[in-house]
C-alpha cells in the first residue's frame, strides 16, 4: 500500500518546465533553442532518433545555412555545447524523387496515375512506414566544417526566437518592469495581453516558488488574452512548456469581463496591462465598487493583505494621459511614467598591423610610429623607382641617335642597374600570426585571445518601445485596522507624538523654550551681582576697623 501510495504521488507530481530547471544536459523531448549566429535562433523541440524522418536516414534533422544537424548529435550533451554539422543522406527520400521524376514524364496520364497510386499505398500500407519509423537511425559522420550551439531555454532567448504573433515585450523593457511591480517568488501577478507570450515567460520565473499542491498559495501568474487564435495558440505553447499549471490562461474582454476566475478573486498584488486601453479595465482593479462603495457583494481581484503595483504598456503619449486620469480618479498614488533607451555594446578583440590578413577582427593601420615609417619609405622607394622607369622609356620614345647621348642614356642605365641591384630594399614580414604583428603576449594563447579588447556600441539606439506608467494602490485602513495597531504597539507615557504638532504651535513653543532659557540667564546674573556686592560689603567692613 505504501507503495501505492509512493507512486501516485510520483505521478500527480508534475515534470519541471525546462524555462525553470533545464538541467544540465539535453533530453528527448525538450525544448532547444539552436544559436546559428548572434542574432539568430532558433527553437527546436528535440525527438529521438527512431530510424526514418521525413526521409533523412538519420532521423530528424535540422537544416541551417551552416549545415545540417541530427537531433541525435544534439541529445544528452551539455548545455552550451558546440554541434558540428553532419553529413546527412538525402538520396533515401523517396517521395520526393518520385515526384520529381513523374514531373519530368512527358505522359501526363500515366504521371497522374503513378501519383496516385503512390497515394493510395500510402493510405493502404501503414504499416510499411511504421516499419521504416522504427528503423534503426544511420550512423552519424561528422562534416568538415560548419556548426551551431545548443542552448537552454530561458525567457531571455525565447522572446528573440519566439514565433511573433503581436508586438513582443522585449528583455530591457520587462525585466525594469518585473522590478517595479515588486514581482518575486510567490508572487500572485494579473497580466492582461498574453500576446506571443514573451512576458508570461519572463513573470512566471520572477514569481515561481514551487508548483502548487491542493489548497497551497504557490507564485502564479493570471494571464488574459482576448483573440482567440492568439489564446489557443498560447495554450498549446504552455503545455508544451509544462508552464500550464503555473500560468492560468483565460480566453476573455477584460474591459467588461474583469479579472475575477469563475467569480473567485486570484488576489494578486501584482499587474501588468498591455492593452490598447488600459483605462478602460482599471476600474476592474479596485477594493471597492467604483460606482456602488457600499456594495458588499462585489469581489476585488486584488490581494486586501498587500499594496497592488500596477504597470501599463503604451506606444502613444494620449494614452498615457487618459490613463493616468483615470489612475487619479481612482485612488492609485505614486504615478509616474519611464521610456527606457537600449543600446547594446559589443566586445570582440582587435588585431592591429599592416601586415596582417583582412581577416574578422583585424585593423589594418600602422600599429606605431615605426611600422608607418617602415611602410611610408617602402612606398617612396617603389615610386622613384617608377619615376625612373618612366623617364628611360620617355628617352627611348624621342628616337635620339646621337651617340653622346646614347652612351650618357647607356652609362645611365648602368649606374641605375647597380643602384636598383644595390639597393636595400624595406621588406615587411606578411605572416599572419607573427607576433611583431600585435602586441608580445605570452606563448601558448590561442588566436581568438590575441589583440586588444575593444568596445563598441550599436550605430543606432533603440529609442522607443512603449511608456512604462507605474502606480500603487495602498491597502485600505479602517477603524478596525487601526485598533488594532495601537493594541500590538501601545502608547505609554508619551507626552508628544512626532508630526502632530501644526507649525505655529511649534513656533509657540519655542518662544517660550527661548523665553525661559533668557529668563533664567537674567536671574543668574542677578544672582551673580548680589554676591559680588555682599562680598565687597565684608571686604568694606573688616578694612574700616
Amino acid at each position: 500500500m505504501d507503495d501505492t501510495m509512493a507512486h501516485k504521488t510520483r505521478s500527480q507530481t508534475p515534470k519541471i518546465s525546462p524555462f525553470l530547471e533545464p538541467g544540465k544536459t539535453t533530453q528527448v523531448g525538450s525544448l532547444a533553442i539552436l544559436q546559428l549566429s548572434r542574432d539568430n535562433l532558433q527553437p527546436v523541440y528535440l525527438k529521438a532518433p527512431s530510424g526514418k524522418h521525413d526521409g533523412y536516414a538519420e532521423g530528424a534533422v535540422v537544416n541551417t545555412r551552416y549545415g545540417s544537424f541530427p537531433h541525435s548529435t544534439m541529445i544528452g550533451v551539455p548545455w552550451g555545447s558546440q554541434i558540428r554539422a553532419s553529413k546527412v543522406d538525402t538520396g533515401s527520400r523517396g517521395r520526393n524523387n518520385k515526384r520529381k521524376r513523374n514531373k519530368s514524364d512527358d505522359d501526363g496520364k500515366e504521371a497522374s496515375a503513378t501519383v496516385a497510386e503512390e497515394k493510395t499505398e500510402q493510405e493502404s500500407t501503414p504499416a510499411e512506414v511504421n516499419d521504416d519509423s522504427a528503423a534503426v537511425a544511420k550512423k552519424i559522420v561528422a562534416d568538415v566544417s560548419g556548426f551551431i550551439h545548443i542552448l537552454p531555454p530561458t525567457p531571455e532567448v525565447w522572446t528573440s526566437s519566439l514565433p511573433h504573433r503581436t508586438q513582443v515585450v522585449y528583455t530591457p523593457d520587462y525585466s525594469y518592469v518585473l522590478h517595479r511591480i515588486r514581482a518575486r517568488p510567490g508572487s500572485v501577478l494579473i497580466e492582461a495581453g498574453a500576446g506571443s507570450g514573451s512576458f508570461s515567460h519572463a513573470s512566471v520565473r520572477a514569481v515561481y516558488n514551487g508548483y502548487p499542491s491542493e489548497g497551497e498559495r504557490k507564485g502564479k501568474v493570471y494571464s488574459f488574452e482576448f483573440h482567440e487564435q492568439r489564446f489557443h495558440k498560447m495554450n498549446q505553447e504552455l503545455k508544451e512548456h509544462n508552464l500550464n499549471s503555473l500560468v492560468h490562461l483565460t480566453h476573455r474582454d477584460v474591459y467588461n469581463g474583469g479579472f475575477l476566475i469563475d467569480g473567485k478573486s486570484p488576489g494578486a498584488e501584482a499587474i501588468f496591462l498591455d492593452l490598447p486601453a488600459p483605462w478602460e479595465a482599471l476600474h476592474h482593479l479596485s477594493r471597492r465598487n467604483p460606482k456602488n462603495p457600499e456594495d458588499k457583494e462585489w469581489v476585488s481581484p486584488l490581494n486586501p493583505k498587500k499594496s497592488a503595483h500596477i504597470c501599463t504598456f503604451s506606444p502613444c503619449i494620449e494614452q498615457v494621459t487618459k490613463t493616468v486620469s483615470a489612475m487619479r480618479r481612482l485612488g492609485w498614488v505614486d504615478i509616474d511614467m519611464v521610456e527606457i533607451a537600449n543600446r547594446k555594446y559589443h566586445t570582440s578583440r582587435e588585431r592591429v598591423g599592416l601586415n596582417l590578413s583582412m581577416d574578422r577582427g583585424v585593423n589594418n593601420s600602422a600599429r606605431d610610429v615605426d611600422e608607418a615609417l617602415s611602410r611610408l619609405t617602402e612606398i617612396e622607394a617603389r615610386f622613384r623607382e617608377h619615376a625612373a622607369r618612366s623617364k628611360e622609356s620617355d628617352d627611348e620614345v624621342d628616337g635620339d641617335e646621337d651617340d653622346g647621348l646614347i652612351k650618357r642614356r647607356e652609362k645611365k642605365e648602368q649606374k641605375g642597374g647597380k643602384k636598383r641591384g644595390g639597393e636595400k630594399k624595406v621588406k615587411i614580414d606578411h605572416k599572419p600570426d607573427s607576433p611583431e604583428s600585435f602586441e608580445a603576449l605570452p606563448s601558448g594563447v590561442p588566436m581568438w585571445m590575441e589583440g586588444r579588447l575593444i568596445t563598441r556600441g550599436e550605430p543606432e539606439i533603440k529609442t522607443h518601445t512603449s511608456y512604462l506608467v507605474f502606480a500603487t494602490l495602498p491597502i485600505e485602513w479602517t477603524e478596525e485596522d487601526e485598533a488594532a495597531a495601537a493594541a500590538r504597539h501601545p502608547v505609554i507615557g508619551e507626552q508628544k507624538v512626532i508630526g502632530l504638532v501644526d507649525k505655529a504651535a511649534r513656533k509657540q513653543e519655542r518662544r517660550e523654550q527661548l523665553q525661559k532659557a533668557t529668563g533664567n540667564r537674567k536671574a543668574r546674573r542677578m544672582e551673580r551681582a548680589a554676591e559680588l556686592a555682599a562680598t565687597a560689603e565684608e571686604e568694606v567692613g573688616v578694612a574700616v576697623p
